[in-house]
């Protein structure tokens, strides 16, 4: 499968506010993900997830080493080039949603490719298109606070969409939602995924990272494990596997 992302030799320093003291978020570390994976990024607080989310999503950069995103060395560009690399390439899904209030989901779909300049007739073509994708069609005229949880959440994977990313970033994508619209997201998820989405998501949940193909342990900024998800290696394969060893796969 064609490459989309690799980190090589990636490391982040912070240094504390009015002291000398350098504390490591990320160390060294080496990853690759191809077109159409999809991976759970887990770890405690303070592992690096958070800070490798954000150098994955250009919101912050390296210390030392390289991110390639597609065939773009983005390690080292200005302030500028990273937001412009946001908009084109990255796609991004809250927990808390992050949609604007004052605004339909039409229009809310609509906004990012405003910044794109994208001309109104494809802007509307196209937020209809990924509304009727997410089961939303007939809720274009409704604002944020008219829907449910599910339902906003449905909205921001839409909106995640518009500029046909490389990738797509999820932070707790079903923190904020109750079991059974969790499962649905997971669902959409699943379906986009086997459409050839690659999708990166933050999780502390293991039912979450065990629907995954792959699962990136990170611990005190290393990468502590890098699994393959059993299931889904032998159902590529056309096999089968028991549930319990599935169970144990992650």
């Amino acid at each position: 499968m064609p490459l989309v992302a690799s980190v090589q030799s990636l490391s982040k320093i912070y240094r504390k506010p009015g002291t000398n003291v350098e504390v490591a978020a990320l160390r060294s570390i080496d990853l690759d993900f191809v077109e159409g994976e999809y991976t759970a990024i887990m770890g405690a607080s303070g592992s690096g997830k958070s800070t490798l989310m954000n150098i994955l999503g250009c919101l912050d950069q390296p210390t030392s080493g390289q991110y390639i995103l597609g065939d773009i060395d983005i390690s080292q560009l200005e302030d500028d080039m990273l937001s412009q690399i946001r908009s084109q390439r990255i796609g991004f899904i809250f927990q808390n949603f992050n949609l604007i209030q004052q605004l339909t989901v039409l229009e809310n779909l609509e906004v990012p490719m405003f910044y794109l300049g994208i001309p109104p007739v494809e802007r509307r073509r196209r937020a209809t298109e990924l509304a009727e994708r997410v089961g939303l069609l007939e809720r274009l005229d409704h604002r944020p606070m008219q829907l449910s949880g599910g339902q906003q959440q449905r909205v921001c994977i839409a909106r995640a969409m518009v500029n046909d990313p490389l990738i797509l970033l999820a932070d707790e994508p079903t923190g904020a939602l109750d079991s059974k619209t969790g499962v649905q997201i997971l669902a959409l998820f699943d379906e986009l995924v086997a459409t050839g989405r690659t999708i990166i998501l933050v999780t502390h949940d293991p039912s979450v990272a065990h629907r995954c193909q792959r699962v990136i342990h990170l611990h005190d900024g290393l990468v502590h494990k890098d699994e393959r998800n059993a299931r889904h290696a032998v159902q590529a394969e056309g096999g089968q596997l028991s549930e319990e060893v599935v169970g144990r796969s992650c």
